[in-house]
């Protein structure tokens, strides 16, 4: 009898890709999915140490098992990722009923991990070298690539997929805890990137977006001249079937006008940025290690706005960094209000145990003033995007149709019409009722009302 897996993502979208590429992986082992924990012998979760709610919510999870490993001790549970890669032994002092614990630099092992545990061999853990403890080259090797191949039975939506360009981060953002847990950065060659893609424009996948912990600074020089990201997407525009090229996270340093100027020259390269600022505030940026001023910011916004217009551009803030005074914040809020961003993800500051900024500086900044802090701030950008999304109104917009909406799912007596939503090319959801069939399909909507964050809107009857 095949074992059962289950696996629940927490995190970012590299941890979302890492769990379909495990997916995928486990059912080539002769194993099958699992719809929930209840029906699956092999439980896993894919997490990530960026915030601490992140890391309480996995410990939780885990609580919640122990009593599942009293009345089913077969089952194996499994902590992969970020977390695991942090914290180690730490998981099995906290949840000693947990089998495996391997991190995201070990994930070719898991197969062989997992009937190893499953016979009594556990429990097992299996991590990469600490960044700090060696040299880069022992390091940079313990962080094995995983690219395993790719199955569209594993994707949620098999037109849609992400692919990983690069892992690791050689950034050392003071707040950060990636590149301790990810390692140092290393480029795939381009040619094995085409390979995949390649691949998956015969399964059928529609839109590609390209990963990396900062993307734009892809590099790889195994061709005997530097190929870039922009070089990437010049030779990905070429392959049939594939009508979506976007790619994230971008950090600042790296945005130049070359990217950019391929973003509005590659007809499929979507006109979507997203570059995390964090900060307006030129002093809380030199503490987090960021590495450009916040004038280099608005400066890349502006050859943006010139040279793609309409482009849609996102960004990361952190609010209550240590040491961030009231007027670094109102700087924060005048890069939110001029930016004009489509939205932004912001987040209250939370120590990383082993970041520089918890070593370096006191959280000092009260709970409270970083609750309204991040209140008043994610209000400033939802009111701009509500603004920035009311012209839309009557427009006709392409989606890509991922599937039932999360939110608000209403079905016809027929069962046959369920509300849907999608994305368009720059990145926008939007919501409208249609039969499941659709998903997968990039067709044309037209928007009838607008949300800060969502769309809503009508099938164009005539064209699917």
């Amino acid at each position: 009898m095949s074992r059962r897996f289950y696996i629940e993502t927490v995190g970012c979208q590299m941890n979302v890709l890492d769990s379909e590429l495990v997916a995928a992986d486990l059912l080539r082992h002769g194993y099958e999915a699992a719809d929930s924990p209840r029906e699956a012998d092999t439980i896993l979760f894919n997490t990530c140490s960026v915030r601490q709610h992140a890391e309480d919510k996995v410990y939780s999870a885990l609580g919640r098992l122990k009593h599942v490993k009293e009345h089913r001790p077969e089952t194996v549970i499994c902590v992969l990722g970020c977390m695991a890669q942090k914290d180690r032994q730490q998981i099995l002092r906290r949840a000693p009923h947990v089998d495996l614990v391997i991190g995201p630099g070990q994930l070719s092992h898991l197969s062989a991990l997992l009937d190893q545990v499953a016979v009594g061999g556990g429990p097992v853990v299996e991590v990469s070298l600490d960044r700090a403890a060696t040299g880069r080259a022992p390091v940079l090797a313990s962080f094995e690539p995983y690219n395993p191949g790719r199955t569209p039975a594993a994707r949620r939506v098999p037109q849609q997929a992400m692919v990983r360009i690069m892992f690791g981060c050689d950034r050392f953002c003071s707040f950060c805890i990636v590149p301790n847990v990810r390692g140092p950065e290393q480029s795939r060659p381009a040619d094995e990137i085409e390979t995949e893609v390649r691949n998956l424009a015969r399964q059928g996948c529609l839109e590609v977006t390209l990963l990396g912990q900062t993307v734009n600074s892809y590099e790889d020089r195994t061709t005997g001249r530097t190929l870039r990201l922009s070089d990437l997407l010049c030779r990905f525009n070429a392959i049939e079937g594939i009508e979506r090229l976007k790619f994230v996270t971008n950090h600042p340093r790296y945005m130049t006008t070359e990217l950019i100027e391929a973003v509005r020259d590659v007809p499929k390269a979507s006109p979507y940025f997203h570059v995390p600022a964090q900060s307006g505030s030129n002093r809380i940026l030199k503490r987090m290690n960021r590495g450009y001023p916040v004038e280099a910011y608005r400066d890349m916004l502006a050859t943006i706005r010139k040279t793609v217009p309409g482009a849609a551009v996102t960004s990361d803030f952190i609010v209550g960094f240590p040491g961030e005074t009231e007027e670094d914040y109102q700087q924060t809020v005048a890069l939110v209000r001029d930016g004009r961003f489509k939205n932004s993800f912001i987040f209250k500051y939370s120590p990383r145990p082993g970041t520089m900024a918890a070593k370096r500086f006191e959280d000092d900044v009260p709970y409270a003033v970083k609750q309204r802090r991040n209140n008043e701030l994610l209000a400033i950008q939802s009111a701009i995007s509500l603004e920035d999304n009311r012209p839309l109104v009557g427009r006709r917009v392409e989606i890509l149709v991922e599937g039932a909406s999360k939110v608000a799912r209403k079905h016809s007596p027929s069962g046959k019409v369920v509300q849907l939503v999608g994305r368009t090319t720059c990145d926008r959801i939007v919501v409208f009722d249609g039969p499941a069939k659709l998903t997968g399909r990039i067709l044309p909507v037209e928007i009838e009302k607008v949300e800060a964050f969502t769309l809503f809107g009508h099938r164009v009857v005539g064209r699917q």
